[in-house]
């Protein structure tokens, strides 16, 4: 029979026929007993339910596991419809486990190589550097207890200077 319970006896074999390492193991089994608490009768003894009901059982899981990010609770349902589909391929005819290769790790869409580097930091693309190492940075004392702080480059046109008192003038308050 199909019955959600199977999963964690196929999570075994695969462990014993060494098609899953030992991390693999605790991964699928966490997740089996997360989502086992919120299956239902018939979800729990049918594995094609599961899987027919999957959105709703996962909206479930989230609701019962708010202090889990979402990037987690997502990784949990994969997990859980990976463990699935090997069990419907290998795990109802046990025979067929000797003939599964084991694939390379491929990175899950939530998850790959760029999301792990820290991403380096720097200044706006709009900012040339010469506009931070070369201006005057005059702070002014406000009348109603605030400060205004401008930052003007050292080589600035009459033209743009220009600009800046008509930005400065349309700001006041008559």
């Amino acid at each position: 029979m199909n019955k959600f319970s199977d999963l964690y006896d196929f999570i075994d074999l695969a462990s014993a026929n060494r098609k899953y390492t030992k991390s693999v193991v605790n991964n699928l089994k966490s997740t089996l007993k997360i989502f086992g608490k919120e299956l239902n009768e018939q979800e729990l003894g049918s594995v094609n339910m599961i899987e027919d009901n999957i959105e709703e059982i996962f909206r479930s899981v989230a609701n019962s596991n708010k202090d889990k990010s979402m990037g987690s609770l997502n990784t949990y349902k994969a997990r859980l419809l990976r463990v699935i589909n090997d069990y419907e391929k290998y795990g109802a005819n046990p025979a067929k486990i000797q003939g599964w290769s084991i694939k390379e790790k491929k990175s899950t869409a939530l998850l790959n190589q760029q999301d792990k580097k820290d991403k380096p930091l720097s200044l706006p693309k709009h900012t040339p550097v010469e506009y931070v190492e070369n201006c005057h940075k005059i702070e002014l004392a406000l009348a109603n207890g605030s400060h205004a702080i401008l930052s003007i480059p050292v080589s600035i046109s009459k033209k743009e200077i220009a600009t800046l008192k008509s930005i400065l003038d349309s700001l006041a308050k008559d």
